[in-house]
């Protein structure tokens, strides 16, 4: 009797797993088309922007890493290191190809995080600065829904 409610049990479980991964599947559609717009980039010129982008990565995971261990003061100078301290001098044939929103978009997220780190350390209040640093990470996901950057192995595919 026992063995036959632990397969009973294994049983049940086995198959609500299957149906929970049939139902994440399902919610998450793959468009037919990406109509984002391709930024026409030389492999150096992308480096550079993917460089940055995986920077940008990298101190987000020290940022909220910091804020779940309540450390207001590593989360301001991991988002100060995001500011305009990151700003480089973009060459001038970049600059001509990077569409102005594209150019906007990532001004104002450096300057957030300027504004983020004063006001962690002023303010030090983690869901305060949590919420800041979502509102920053929306103009991220809007750059990411407006532009792509092919990789060569797709790009010589075409």
């Amino acid at each position: 009797m026992k063995s036959q409610a632990i397969a009973l049990a294994a049983a049940l479980a086995l198959n609500l797993n299957a149906a929970i991964a049939a139902d994440t599947h399902t919610d998450h559609h793959v468009p037919d088309h990406d109509d984002r717009v391709v930024l026409d980039l030389n492999p150096g010129e992308r480096a550079m922007i993917l460089t940055e982008m995986r920077m940008f990565l990298d101190g987000l995971q020290k940022m909220t890493g910091a804020l779940g261990k309540q450390d207001l003061q590593a989360a301001a100078e991991a988002s100060r290191n995001m500011g305009q301290k990151m700003v480089h001098e973009v060459p001038a044939e970049l600059r001509k190809k990077l569409p102005q929103e594209f150019r906007r978009l990532g001004f104002s997220v450096h300057s957030d995080f300027d504004q983020i780190a004063l006001d962690a350390e002023s303010m030090k209040d983690a869901s305060a600065t949590l919420n800041q640093l979502s509102g920053t990470l929306q103009k991220c996901v809007q750059c990411h829904s407006m532009y792509q950057i092919q990789t060569p192995a797709h790009d010589a595919g075409h």
